[in-house]
């Protein structure tokens, strides 16, 4: 039984909160508070995960699951916790993306962390759910952001997840996810000169 203080309360989302983990400084425990409408979602994720593994994808953009634990707040599912260089929780790309003078402050290195981002997605056919910005954290370092990662709905959420398996179909839905992501950001934050440059950059594309 792992002992969870509340003060160590990370982020929120809609069914789980993520802490810190007592122990280790390098993980965090995702709890479920909503375990009725969500439990198929985390299991999904889970045997998501399990075939990642399977195949020998590198984890280099998605934190590593290591399995679940008994905690005093229920059931939770340990994975890392993305740190900066500093040791500081990393920020999310909707943070870097929240005005365009930050944007611009980091725009080589966000520029490249995104085409790193979605070039790994397509080179090892993983399929997420929706790719939101606050669910992606921007590790940095003292060159600036240095890779992204997506924390949260890495699952395959059709009901026959051809696209789990077969090369083709996973490229055009991976591609198809990116292209809403981006229209996402473009949207949310109509005023960013810097983002709406760099995205609409033909060697972005």
């Amino acid at each position: 039984m792992i002992t969870i203080n509340r003060a160590d309360l990370i982020g929120k989302g809609a069914h789980r909160e993520c802490y810190k983990h007592p122990e280790n400084k390098s993980l965090c425990i995702k709890i479920t508070f909503d375990s009725n409408k969500y439990s198929i979602e985390i299991k999904n994720e889970k045997k998501y995960y399990s075939h990642l593994e399977k195949r020998g994808i590198p984890l280099d953009m998605i934190p590593k699951y290591y399995g679940d634990v008994e905690t005093n707040l229920g059931l939770g599912s340990v994975y890392d916790l993305i740190l900066d260089q500093d040791e500081t929780i990393s920020k999310s790309l909707e943070f870097y993306l929240s005005s365009n003078e930050e944007t611009e402050k980091y725009y080589d290195s966000l520029y490249h962390s995104l085409c790193l981002l979605k070039e790994y997605l397509l080179k090892n056919r993983i399929v997420t759910m929706e790719i939101k910005p606050y669910n992606v954290l921007c590790q940095k370092t003292e060159t600036g952001l240095s890779r992204l990662f997506i924390i949260d709905n890495v699952y395959n959420s059709e009901f026959i997840p051809i696209s789990t398996y077969f090369s083709y179909f996973a490229k055009r839905k991976i591609l198809r996810k990116w292209q809403r992501f981006e229209n996402r950001i473009l949207d949310t934050h109509k005023n960013n000169k810097a983002l709406y440059r760099m995205l609409t950059s033909s060697s972005f594309r």
